[in-house]
């Protein structure tokens, strides 16, 4: 058996280590993988320091550079290695949540279900029907009621529609003879309109036409 199996074979033998709730397994998986995000922002920058110093010795150190590209390399190889990590690690935290979310759901309902039967319980069948059968009863009573209601009552039948026309026609013209009362007037102007030109007979137009032809004739006749 190697190391790592039995490892977890020690650990999981030990009876008085209780299982951990799934909010604290939880909570331990995200404070892993915030340190293995510490980790990769910190060999990244490893990574990009030995690059910096393999191109800063270049052929003329070339010991120097080999080495700085050897952990670099290394570096590289944990990078992976926690890339790999938070893969299993994101997909364990999201496996739990599920089956969390699931646990919950799946006692929730069981609460209901226990609710739904306390509550039946009480309940009575044959009760509940004559209850229906009542309130069935109740609503035609009330039916009944309201179309007796809305009838129409006979009320006033007796007059005379030919009377009451003559009657709304009276009062039409009463309130047109009312309206004509209070139409008011324009009022008469005091000044006097002036008088029409005084017009000349046509006949004495043309008797004073001839005098002055007569009078024309005689004084070239002298």
């Amino acid at each position: 058996m190697s190391k790592l199996g039995k490892f977890f074979k020690g650990g999981g033998s030990s009876k008085s280590r209780a299982a951990p709730s799934p909010q604290e397994a939880l909570a331990r998986l995200r404070e892993t993988e915030e340190m293995l995000g510490k980790k990769q922002e910190y060999l990244e920058n490893r990574i990009q320091r030995e690059l910096s110093l393999a191109k800063k010795h270049g052929t003329q150190n070339k010991r120097a550079a080999l080495q700085a590209l050897k952990r670099k390399k290394r570096f590289e190889k944990q990078l992976t290695q926690i890339d790999g990590t938070l893969s299993t690690i994101e997909f364990q935290r999201e496996a739990l949540e599920n089956s969390h979310t699931n646990t919950e759901v799946l006692k929730n309902m069981g609460m209901a279900a226990k609710a739904m039967k306390a509550v039946h319980e009480n309940m009575d069948l044959n009760k509940i029907d004559d209850l229906m059968q009542e309130i069935t009863e109740q609503q035609d009573i009330a039916q009944e009621i309201s179309e007796a209601f809305s009838q129409r009552v006979g009320f006033g039948a007796d007059f005379d529609e030919d009377e009451l026309m003559a009657e709304l026609e009276e009062l039409e013209q009463e309130e047109l003879n009312k309206k004509m009362t209070n139409i008011r007037l324009p009022n008469v102007p005091s000044s006097s309109l002036p008088a029409p030109p005084e017009r000349v007979p046509a006949s004495s137009r043309r008797a004073e036409e001839e005098e002055d032809d007569i009078k024309q004739l005689a004084a070239w006749a002298t």
